[in-house]
């Protein structure tokens, strides 16, 4: 399994940064590795987000649920795909006259793949700090924040199955 943790301090009160990240479908709009997410149901524990994620020139589908939801204070969610499964266990804590957020992701990559895990150990923490520094800077941006696209066409079958458990 690989494990990355990232701390970033932002200046929005706990509650805007909490309603954005736990809409899982804003992570496009700050992960370079996130090329489109969907939130296919409204922001509540079990809601589903379709997440295409690009890693080494890859797009991969993952379903995403969230599974726990404790406002403004943690947030995880699991993710799957064919070859991997990921828990983004997301924590809030005000901080002076902001937010402290402590993101920890655990993968875990899974048949073939999974001989893959030593050698993509670097390119993970990698792609997990380039994620923290777009939230931290979208974060950081006056402009008003977005929630995400909603349900903008169906899930694709392989997609489908991996949110109904299948992998």
């Amino acid at each position: 399994m690989i494990q990355v943790v990232e701390t970033r301090e932002v200046g929005r009160p706990v509650d805007d940064v909490f309603g954005y990240v736990a809409d899982f479908s804003t992570t496009a709009e700050y992960d370079p590795g996130v090329a489109s997410a969907i939130r296919l149901d409204p922001v509540s524990v079990g809601a589903a987000f379709e997440v295409y994620a690009t890693f080494l020139g890859r797009t991969i589908p993952m379903a995403y649920r969230l599974i726990e939801l404790d406002a403004p204070h943690r947030l995880v969610f699991e993710g799957k795909s064919s070859s991997s499964r990921a828990r983004d266990v997301i924590s809030f804590t005000p901080s002076g006259a902001g937010t402290r957020i402590v993101w920890t992701l655990e993968l875990q990559l899974l048949g073939l793949s999974a001989w893959l895990e030593r050698p993509l150990r670097a390119a993970v923490r990698r792609s997990g700090r380039a994620a923290l520094d777009g939230l931290a800077k979208r974060l950081t941006d006056p402009a008003p924040l977005t929630f995400g696209a909603r349900r903008a066409r169906p899930l694709d079958s392989r997609t489908a199955s991996v949110v109904q458990g299948g992998a």
